[in-house]
């Protein structure tokens, strides 16, 4: 039988939920979440992208309620109102949107392209990339390196790092300060050099795994060391600049440890930035009048000015994304309409043997040659592929235009048992005729 799988997603980003429903809606893993919901019955493919501002699901299943129910389940404890449901058709420009960087909370950074790419590892190495989202997913990788080769969509501010150290930088002066930061990840790489070169004197990289922050302080080129995430309170108390991005449950970063004795009238002489996704600090820390504390939402500033200056680059992207999305929708149709006609031609070649071993054990006390014999399939064969060629045209320029109804009509009349006959193929479910409920937009 056809494939009839249709994509459903789900999605938590920092647009429809705050940090703590991000918080809820991270899973443990990206690979244990793609074997979580590839355990529903009729889920067939599964990828999941998790960073620290966007959760997002994406299932294979046998229709759009199958999707929609597993995908409840994946989210559950987190608001209704902070998840984000699409179609099939939605589902797959989203993603291309997202490779993009046209989603992120710094449009147009380069680091969502890498996120994407693992998540797609991390989904294969689990089984959960078949035909469907292998499609899906290679054409969004695809996407996003064209969108950051053709287009400026990534010139300035390019990271969350950088957006933090920006930030940072309203608040005090970076020159000759001290940075200390909190995780030795992709994150804080970003953090610790765009630091850097903003002009503070020194680094402290404190991580769980020292040999990790020992080789981020190597590569920074300013003074810097590498301490162990025990060594927190120590050095968080000499700090002018605090950024942390770490993957902890729990927050690291306590109020007590971030005070200071300066002038609360003089506004404040520390900042902190917490990249954390859930909170690395101790949300009381908010209270400290010395202290400016921000979080994830509070980049929006940052960002907005990313954007209008590279809204030329973003027009071009969408436009570039739209395109894209038109010919992945052409991908789906080619692929469908190329499996009925391989069924269309095996069965015809089923018949075709039949008839052949038939006619030929006919002439069984007939004189004739190997060469004769040749002939008569050579003309079957011929038969055969005159007979189904107006028939293949037609099937192609039906998938082209979404009738259905034509290419089940076809599969009936060559074999009906092979569209097992009260099970029509289903469209692939891209274009203007996907047949398909409306779902929540963005």
């Amino acid at each position: 039988m056809i494939s009839a799988g249709v994509v459903t997603a789900a999605r938590v980003t920092h647009e429809s939920g705050s940090v703590d429903d991000l918080a809820a809606a991270s899973p443990e893993s990206q690979r244990a979440a793609v074997a979580d919901l590839l355990s529903v019955p009729e889920i067939e493919e599964a990828y999941v992208l998790s960073t620290c501002n966007r959760v997002e699901a994406y299932v294979v299943g046998t229709d759009a309620a199958v999707g929609r129910a597993a995908l409840e389940e994946f989210f559950t404890g987190v608001e209704d109102d902070a998840v984000v449901v699409t179609d099939h058709d939605e589902s797959l420009h989203h993603l291309l949107s997202v490779a993009a960087g046209l989603e992120s909370v710094v449009l147009g950074e380069d680091q969502i392209l890498g996120q994407v790419r693992t998540a797609y590892e991390d989904a294969r190495t689990t089984g959960g990339i078949d035909e469907m989202l292998e499609t899906a997913v290679t054409k969004a990788i695809h996407v996003g390196e064209r969108a950051r080769t053709e287009t400026e969509i990534n010139e300035g501010v390019v990271s969350l790092g950088s957006a933090a150290t920006k930030l940072a930088g309203r608040e005090i002066d970076l020159d000759g300060t001290t940075a200390l930061v909190v995780g030795a990840g992709e994150m804080g790489r970003l953090a610790a050099r765009s630091l850097a070169d903003a002009g503070v004197d020194d680094v402290v990289v404190a991580n769980r795994t020292i040999d990790h922050a020992e080789h981020l302080a190597a590569e920074l080129d300013v003074a810097a060391e590498a301490v162990p995430l025990e060594a927190l309170s120590t050095v968080a108390s000499g700090a002018d600049v605090v950024v942390t991005a770490t993957g902890s449950e729990e927050p690291i970063l306590e109020s007590e440890q971030l005070a200071t004795d300066g002038d609360v009238d003089a506004g404040p002489d520390r900042v902190v930035v917490d990249l954390g996704q859930p909170r690395d600090v101790d949300p009381a820390a908010d209270e400290l009048s010395t202290v400016a504390v921000y979080d994830l939402d509070d980049l929006e500033s940052v960002t907005e000015e990313t954007r209008e200056q590279r809204s030329d680059a973003a027009s071009e992207v969408e436009s570039m994304v739209d395109r894209e999305f038109e010919l992945l929708c052409d991908q789906y149709k080619r692929a469908r309409a190329d499996e009925v006609i391989a069924a269309m031609y095996e069965s015809a070649e089923r018949m075709k043997e039949r008839e052949l071993e038939t006619a030929l054990s006919r002439l069984d006390g007939e004189e004739f040659s190997e060469q004769q014999r040749e002939v008569v399939e050579a003309m079957a064969d011929a038969l055969v592929n005159q007979l189904l060629a107006p028939p293949t045209k037609s099937l192609r320029e039906a998938a082209a235009e979404d009738d259905w109804s034509t290419i089940n009509t076809a599969l009936q009349l060559f074999d009906p048992d092979l569209s097992g006959a009260d099970e029509p193929v289903a469209p692939p479910v891209t274009g203007a005729a996907a047949p398909l409920e409306a779902t929540d937009d963005d």
